[in-house]
C-alpha cells in the first residue's frame, strides 16, 4: 500500500474477517487504509491492540489492528456513528506510518 503523501510503500495484513467487514460495512479499502495510516485518532484496544479513528461525515471508521513481527495486522472494521467512539481527535498511541 503506498501514501500519497510520502511514496513510501507500506505493508498491512488484512485478515478475512477484517474483509468480510469491510464488504458489510460498505466501506471503501482506500478509507480503511487512509483510517490506518492517517488517522485522526488511535486509541489503545484490548491486550495489544489499537483502534485507529477517522471521521467521514457523521460515521467513523474505527479501524482495529495489532502487530505481529512489526507487521501491522488488520483484524476488523467498524463504520459506527462518530458521537459514540471519537474522542476529539489528536491522541495517537501509535502510528504505522511514523511519518505522519
Amino acid at each position: 500500500m503506498y501514501n500519497k503523501n510520502s511514496r513510501k510503500k507500506h505493508k498491512i495484513l488484512f485478515l478475512f474477517h477484517a474483509i468480510e467487514r469491510i464488504k458489510k460495512w460498505e466501506v471503501k479499502e482506500e478509507m480503511i487504509v487512509e483510517t490506518l495510516l492517517l488517522p485522526e485518532e488511535v486509541l489503545v484496544g484490548h491486550g495489544n491492540r489499537y483502534i485507529a479513528h477517522r471521521r467521514y461525515g457523521d460515521h467513523l471508521v474505527r479501524a482495529v489492528y495489532e502487530y505481529e513481527n512489526d507487521l501491522p495486522i488488520l483484524l476488523t472494521v467498524y463504520f459506527p456513528y462518530r458521537e459514540r467512539y471519537y474522542k476529539g481527535g489528536g491522541t495517537y498511541e501509535d502510528k504505522i506510518f511514523k511519518g505522519s
